[in-house]
């Protein structure tokens, strides 16, 4: 078997970590193709360390004995769109729900769930555009315990114009988020390069030499322990919002992998008051509330909007000391988030 695809992205990972990630294989998988010289590119065989630019195409050579990349079973889940046409949905992506398949998460997938739906999906970063690789449809991510708007691509076109704009960054991704302490100025503009932890893979730092990241946040509302942020993506790294806020030590409320102490930050006179904001915290507190863009193919532009869940809102009304936005429908718009500034 032998499958062929083209980088979309401006660079790759290291090949034996994108390959295994492109076509759901496992790393050693990967890396015994490589040896075998059965990964190549313009008719040569590439190193495990290779890294790749947009636009080279990879072709890669199963032996008859090798297990081909994996497909996925279609899964059920009821899911909240927002927007759907012929060409792309945007739904409210539910907290707990991985984006797309991987280790661990091979049938549990949003991807799986549109399969189960009967979404048809662009073949996206999939190998050959079929529907076998591990992110058909998928244009951006949220991470598994953030919840809010996500955009899926259901044709080819429309993936590659939507990936295009996300790049020139032409779509305005907005955030939602309740972090520790307060900002120190706001707006502010968090500038600082963003890399996989040398020791803990699951999670990314900020580490000089690591892929160039920019994230802006201002304050929305200010509590005696807590800011209400509108964070809004100038790029879009892996964990980016919850590492950046954390490098400025603003971590995420809820936060597990970078609260860096969460409520024992707080002073111990108000550090009562902070325990119990935590304890009502059943995730991070970060929403994608907002996504603005260009119809990729009619050019109509789409603003929409996703109000703080249902899940969070304990612990936002704990943080606001304002025990009303417990029944308040619309929290976000009552504390002005989406009449604030950029």
């Amino acid at each position: 078997m032998i499958v062929t695809f083209c980088v979309a992205g401006p660079t790759t990972e290291r090949l034996d970590r994108f390959l295994a990630d492109q076509l759901a294989i496992s790393r050693t998988q990967a890396g015994r193709l490589i040896a075998d010289k059965r990964v190549s590119a313009r008719g040569k065989p590439l190193r495990a360390s290779a890294v790749l630019e947009r636009g080279v195409e990879v072709t890669v050579e199963f032996p008859a004995d090798e297990p081909a990349p994996r497909t996925y079973a279609p899964a059920h889940a009821e899911l909240r769109f927002v927007y759907e046409d012929e060409h792309l949905a945007v739904l409210d992506k539910p907290a707990g729900l991985v984006v797309h398949p991987g280790p661990g998460h091979w049938n549990d997938t949003l991807v799986n769930v549109l399969m189960g739906r009967g979404t048809e999906l662009s073949g996206g970063s999939t190998p050959g555009g079929g529907r076998g690789g591990g992110r058909p449809g998928i244009v951006h991510r949220l991470d598994r315990d953030t919840s809010g708007l996500l955009v899926v691509a259901k044709a080819d076109l429309a993936h590659r114009r939507l990936a295009g704009a996300i790049e020139r960054r032409q779509v305005k991704r907005v955030y939602a988020a309740l972090v520790w302490g307060h900002v120190r100025k706001s707006p502010v503009d968090i500038e600082a390069p963003i890399a996989r932890h040398p020791k803990e893979r699951k999670r990314m730092t900020v580490a000089e030499g690591g892929r160039h990241a920019v994230t802006h946040a201002a304050v929305v509302a200010r509590f005696a322990n807590a800011d209400l942020l509108r964070v809004r993506l100038g790029t879009g790294r892996t964990h980016q919002i919850r590492v950046h806020l954390a490098h400025v030590g603003c971590p995420v409320v809820g936060d597990r992998e970078y609260a860096f102490g969460g409520s024992r930050r707080v002073t111990p006179s108000a550090r009562a008051v902070a325990e119990r904001l935590e304890a009502l915290a059943p995730r991070q507190l970060l929403h994608a509330a907002a996504l603005a863009f260009a119809h990729p193919v009619s050019g109509a532009p789409l603003e929409l909007m996703s109000e703080w869940p249902a899940d969070l809102r304990p612990a936002l009304a704990e943080a606001a000391d304002d025990q009303k936005l417990l029944a308040e429908r619309n929290p976000l718009q009552y504390l002005g988030f989406f009449a604030s500034d950029e």
